[in-house]
């Protein structure tokens, strides 16, 4: 019966990547941290103007009352502010 020898591995295996490897990895890195950073900022930005609309759009809604309640319609041209009454009022 043979022994089977064991085979050695003569190159060593790398403990870390290359200098141009790792600045390139950073890089990338941090272009992407930076994405969703900015992401982040937007959707903040994104999340307040939307809280803002919803406040103007219940401003609209007490005026577009308030001009019921005083002309009977809230139909208003906003160029000149000609009331449009409806042909049956």
């Amino acid at each position: 019966m043979s022994k089977v020898k064991e085979m050695v591995d003569l190159k060593p295996k790398a403990t870390k990547i290359t200098d141009e490897q790792l600045e390139n990895l950073q890089a990338v890195v941090n272009d992407n941290n930076a994405i969703q950073f900015r992401i982040g900022s937007l959707e903040t930005q994104k999340h307040a103007l939307i809280h803002r609309q919803s406040e103007v759009q219940d401003k609209i809604i007490q005026l577009q009352n308030t001009f019921s309640e005083e002309y009977g319609t809230f139909d208003v041209d906003l160029a000149d502010g000609t009331i449009n009454y409806p042909d049956n009022g």
